[in-house]
């Protein structure tokens, strides 16, 4: 049972009989003696997509919703669906690509990713913890650039996601990331 002391992206709550995934959390320490310690989490509704802030106490005991997780393969997306076969039963479904924000972009055709079922039905779908995906554009390493202290840089990687990576990599290098941390992990 998840407490708020657990809390990280894509922790999964169970909040009033609803699936919730953490996106962002902080700490919030008030000054007057006796408060409590409160956690303001920003969550996402694994079902709709949709965004809420809520605000708990320091080591709130929550459930854990039950899911059960199947490969699928990721078929193609229009303007409002992402499309997916399960892997093992063959049937397509389609997720809103709304409740999939973090997700779509690095999703290319062929793509196997982890479908994550909540009472019979598909709720979302995770990622792998790595990706290699290619350098689209960046900018030229400056000589003199690390006097500062500066060693990263900004890059556009597939999908047109924006990561800092190291001043050696050049355009169209493949490298590893973590598409959840959105962070460079290194050389493909």
């Amino acid at each position: 049972m998840p407490t708020t002391a657990d809390f990280k992206k894509g922790t999964r709550l169970l909040i009033d009989g609803e699936p919730w995934a953490v996106v962002e959390h902080t700490l919030q320490t008030p000054s007057a003696r006796g408060s409590a310690t409160l956690v303001r989490a920003r969550l996402r509704h694994l079902l709709s997509g949709q965004l809420l802030e809520r605000t708990f106490k320091a080591g709130t005991v929550f459930d854990s919703p039950d899911l059960t997780y199947r490969s699928a393969q990721f078929l193609y997306a229009d303007s409002q669906d992402l499309h997916f076969m399960d892997e093992e039963s063959y049937e397509q479904f389609a997720l809103p690509v709304a409740g999939q924000a973090d997700v779509a972009p690095w999703l290319e055709e062929g793509m196997t990713v982890r479908a994550i079922h909540f009472q019979g039905n598909v709720a979302a779908v995770e990622l792998p913890r790595t990706l290699e995906v290619e350098v689209l554009d960046t900018e030229p390493a400056v000589r003199g650039n690390t006097a500062a202290g500066k060693v990263m840089k900004k890059a556009i990687v597939a999908g047109g996601v924006e990561i800092q990576v190291p001043l050696y990599l050049e355009t169209g290098e493949r490298i590893e990331v973590d598409p959840l941390e959105k962070r460079y992990i290194r050389r493909a």
